[in-house]
């Protein structure tokens, strides 16, 4: 039996929570209930569980910080945090600590229970207790579904390819369907996040939220049903009947009415739901499911938060084309010359066009942001500029530029990649271009007690004498003599001070073959004769 743990500073939570399921239908039990942080610890120390469900805040310990330390004590067990608190950091802090799942209150027994069957599962797999059937079983799900999913990656997502050449009985049998005649029809649903990183794992929580509320909204409407999740977007092929088409638009809004709860908890994500074209033979469902992308895309111009639907797709016009043309002259020559300023303009520039002359789909504008990027990597690779994880750069970039809700955020995101890389690589091509001076630098440190000329030091560096200066100069504020005399003066000062040495000796240790010249030197660089000084300060 899994051992479970209920914690919540309400009594009546607990035994609502308790008298929900029958616990042990699923292999589980409650072995023991808390009221706050300190009590819930000394259960898991005392009982061992597998399995918490708990409040976000209580007394003693809140929630995040109970379960940090109850990792400590255990690291395998398992979180489903329940909570009606609306701030979305603490939904964010909760899922980077490892809880297997967010539920807001008041509890809904399909979500909990939904909920409860997957932290089973995972018990299950993470200590191999599956029987020989259990494991064919499983291992038939998983086969089954990744067939179901070939029909997304192998013919709606992939470009190129059409489902104009199946019929109903071939899809059925090469994807494992059982699609009946009647309607067809691709929804999807859209979370948007922003391009912050440490939104990925929230990603991942709401999706199954999303496939959850899709089957029981949906799934008892339909012949069949399929949901596909390409990172933050969630298609489902629909197959119903047509008497029941103005119900499955019914549901469809109740999908997103169920979305919208889930802001409470997570409010820094936006959610879209669009519904693509209706259509009666499976042959068109790829029109579909073109219609639907192209829906989500025009959320960057219609806004998130809403359903859209009934969305005309508008003829590719030429001028993206034309806008990449014209970028790629002023980007390449900004690159050139690694002018990170100019390449921002060209950014910015691009942004405010798109914006005034609205000519542009939503899916346009993002194909556009990913066509920069990829120019941006072409431009560096051309002027032979090493960019460190250039693959995965254009990856990273995609995945979050799909995220973004609005052309300004996409832009944002677009200025700051490649911005933060301009920086990388301006700075490392700096430390190259001044590698030379340094090492001049060091070669007249170890000998300036020497008589040593431009010539020399130049040659030591691999430079001809005159490039060499014009470089030295530009880089270090002062020509290569006023360099040398610098680091000659200060040593001199150094030995006057704490040193007897006689002047001549100093003279002779710090590069003068002349008296004279050493003291009209020190004078004139000092204020003062190598005598003065030496009273002054030794």
């Amino acid at each position: 039996m899994i051992k479970v743990i209920i914690a919540d500073d309400e009594e009546n939570v607990c035994q609502l929570i308790r008298g929900l399921i029958d616990w042990n239908s699923l292999g589980m039990e409650v072995v023991g209930v808390a009221h706050n942080g300190v009590e819930a610890l000394d259960m898991i120390k005392a009982l061992s569980p597998e399995l918490m469900i708990t409040d976000i805040r209580m007394p003693g310990y809140d929630g995040l910080e109970m379960i940090q330390r109850a990792k400590i004590i255990k690291d395998d067990l398992d979180f489903i945090i329940i909570s009606g608190y609306s701030h979305f950091e603490y939904a964010q802090n909760a899922i980077k600590y490892g809880v297997g799942d967010y539920l807001l209150k008041p509890i809904k027994k399909d979500d909990f229970l939904a909920a409860l069957n997957k932290m089973r599962d995972r018990y299950i797999q993470r200590t191999e207790q599956l029987s020989n059937e259990e494991r064919l079983k499983n291992q038939l799900k998983i086969d089954a579904i990744k067939l179901r999913s070939n029909l997304f990656t192998e013919r709606l997502l992939k470009k190129g390819m059409t489902t104009e050449d199946q019929t109903l009985d071939t899809i059925n049998e090469t994807y494992h369907f059982f699609f009946q005649p009647g309607l067809f029809q691709v929804c999807a649903v859209k979370i948007d996040c922003g391009f912050e990183d440490q939104y990925n794992n929230t990603i991942q929580i709401l999706e199954e939220k999303v496939m959850r509320i899709l089957n029981s909204l949906l799934k008892e409407h339909c012949h069949e049903m399929e949901i596909y999740a390409d990172d933050s977007v969630t298609y489902c092929v629909l197959n119903f009947d047509a008497i029941h088409k103005k119900t499955i638009r019914k549901q469809m809004k109740a999908v997103f009415d169920d979305l919208m709860v889930q802001k409470v908890a997570f409010e820094q994500h936006e959610f879209t739901i669009a519904a693509g074209t209706v259509v009666d033979d499976v042959k068109q469902l790829k029109e579909s499911f073109r219609t639907v992308r192209y829906a989500v895309g025009q959320r960057l111009l219609l806004g998130t938060g809403r359903f859209i639907e009934d969305i005309t797709m508008h003829v590719e016009s030429q001028k993206e084309g034309a806008l990449l043309a014209e970028l790629n002259k002023t980007m390449g020559a900004a690159l050139e010359v690694l002018d990170k300023d100019a390449v921002m303009n060209c950014i910015l520039g691009l942004k405010q066009q798109i914006e005034t002359e609205n000519l542009l789909s939503g899916q346009e504008i993002v194909s556009l942001s990913h066509h920069v990027c990829e120019m941006y990597l072409t431009h560096l690779r051309n002027n032979q500029i090493q960019i460190q994880y250039g693959d995965e750069f254009y990856e990273k970039f995609c995945i979050h530029a799909d995220r973004c809700s609005s052309i300004g955020q996409l832009f944002e995101y677009l200025s700051v990649m490649v911005g933060e890389s301009l920086e990388v690589i301006i700075e490392d091509k700096r430390q190259l271009d001044t590698k030379p001076i340094r090492l001049a630098k060091q070669y007249i440190q170890q000998n300036y007690m020497k008589p040593i000329s431009l010539e020399e030091v130049s040659s030591y560096v691999g430079f001809n004498p005159t490039y060499f200066s014009t470089l030295f100069k530009k880089e270090n504020g002062s020509n290569f003599v006023d360099y040398i005399s610098e680091i000659r003066m200060n040593n001199a000062k150094e030995l006057l001070r704490e040193t007897n040495l006689n002047i001549a000796v100093i003279c002779d240790r710090v590069g003068y073959n002349d008296l004279k010249s050493f003291t009209k030197s020190f004078k004139k660089n000092v204020g003062l004769k190598p005598n003065e000084y030496r009273k002054l300060y030794s």
